[in-house]
């Protein structure tokens, strides 16, 4: 591993990816919160929790083997030089190893809250049943030649994709309920700010080694820096468009009517048989 040049740098480097990590972490605390709050969780899509998952598990797999293991240190310094810098810290390895435990949190909500006639679509579980039996295969593939750098890359890869496509089933969701009544839209702006903390984060790192190499080896930190700069911006417009236009009349409406935080009220979501075509379709 080359040693920091800039201690200054080394500093910056610190503090950005604290920061980012931090980002993420408070956004996974509102939707519980508001679950909590209303004891239900109507308005939340069961199909971005279980795409989140994966995103995260495979984010796990690939940072805490990067980080703790010396084998695969070893190849990617074999690849890329040993002068350069392993482009993980531990903050990587405890942003999605904490995002598993929340995701655990609101799974067990989702078992004693009120749900209405929500479900996982048959589409969310295809995806998940593809996506893991095809890291099934690189494992296997890896195997002989104990390609383990090769394999931690394609969980690198996973999770990017994954991150690209998960906040689709909620957006979905939001526009077949005509509302986003039990979707807290929190989580978006602090994805953004820790996509642009992760970024600035890598730079500082490159610019100190005088080599874009690090962006190169670590591509999912730089990739998925840049996917949820584009993703959630595109997603942040999405919702609060839907939030504060589309649906911000019904929403009021719902809230004068009756308290949607009540346990006493009846689910957002009724008709279930019309839930059920939704979910097969998307």
């Amino acid at each position: 591993m080359g040693p920091w040049n800039s201690i200054s740098m080394e500093i910056i480097y610190g503090v950005l990816g604290w920061s980012s990590i931090i980002c993420w972490v408070l956004a996974s605390y509102p939707q519980v919160i508001l679950n909590f709050r209303r004891k239900s969780v109507v308005g939340l899509s069961f199909d971005y929790l279980i795409l989140n998952f994966t995103k995260q598990s495979s984010y796990l797999i690939y940072n805490a083997t990067l980080f703790f293991s010396t084998t695969v240190q070893k190849q990617y310094f074999d690849k890329y030089g040993y002068d350069q810098m392993i482009p993980v810290a531990l903050s990587d390895v405890f942003f999605p190893f904490h995002s598993i435990i929340l995701i655990f949190v609101v799974s067990v909500q989702i078992i004693f809250f009120d749900r209405g006639s929500q479900k996982v679509s048959k589409a969310a579980i295809a995806i998940l049943v593809a996506v893991w039996f095809f890291a099934g295969a690189c494992f296997f593939m890896a195997l002989p030649t104990h390609s383990w750098l090769w394999l931690v890359s394609i969980f690198n890869s996973i999770q990017v994709f994954m991150t690209v496509i998960k906040y689709s089933p909620q957006a979905f969701l939001n526009f077949t309920r005509k509302s986003t009544v039990g979707f807290s839209i929190g989580n978006i702006v602090l994805d953004f700010s820790g996509g642009v903390a992760t970024l600035a984060q890598m730079s500082v790192q490159s610019v100190d080694q005088g080599s874009w190499v690090n962006f190169l080896g670590n591509i999912g930190k730089p990739l998925l820096a840049l996917t949820v700069l584009q993703v959630s911006i595109a997603f942040d417009l999405i919702f609060f468009y839907q939030h504060f236009v589309l649906y911000h009349i019904k929403a009021s409406r719902v809230s004068f009517q009756r308290d949607p935080e009540s346990t006493d009220s009846e689910p957002l979501i009724k008709d279930s048989d019309h839930l059920q075509g939704i979910a097969t379709t998307s």
